[in-house]
């Protein structure tokens, strides 16, 4: 039987990657953040993407798209983010079937945690 790669692109299997964060560990990094909301996105959990959202820009309620099939995830840039800063850009492209979403997300620790705060969009 073969597991599962991570939908983020990593080359682990999804329980040692973002499963692991989705199940409740922390992120170390804005990077390994990011991944893991992409992910969260592929396998539509709303709750995980709302609890990583800083509290100053979390939406009151996620209806991520059922019918939106995500097909795959590219980082271009990443920029701070280490376990040594308190803030952090990722600049990456989300492809999904008919498209694709370019962005540049920012991410703030709060209370010790990597979230995600915003993000512009590039194309």
């Amino acid at each position: 039987m073969t597991t599962p790669l991570c939908p983020c692109g990593r080359s682990e299997p999804y329980e040692k990657c973002c499963g692991r964060f989705h199940a409740g560990a922390a992120a170390p990094t804005a990077e390994a953040l990011m991944r893991s909301r992409y992910s969260a996105f592929v396998k539509g959990d709303a709750g995980y993407l709302l609890r990583t959202w800083h509290p100053r820009t979390r939406p009151a309620l996620l209806d991520p798209d059922p019918g939106t099939r995500w097909t795959g995830l590219e980082i271009l840039d990443s920029a701070n983010g280490s376990a040594f800063h308190t803030t952090g850009t990722v600049t990456f492209r989300a492809s999904y079937r008919g498209g694709s979403l370019h962005e540049r997300s920012r991410f703030e620790r709060v209370d010790g945690a990597w979230v995600y705060v915003d993000g512009e969009f590039l194309d």
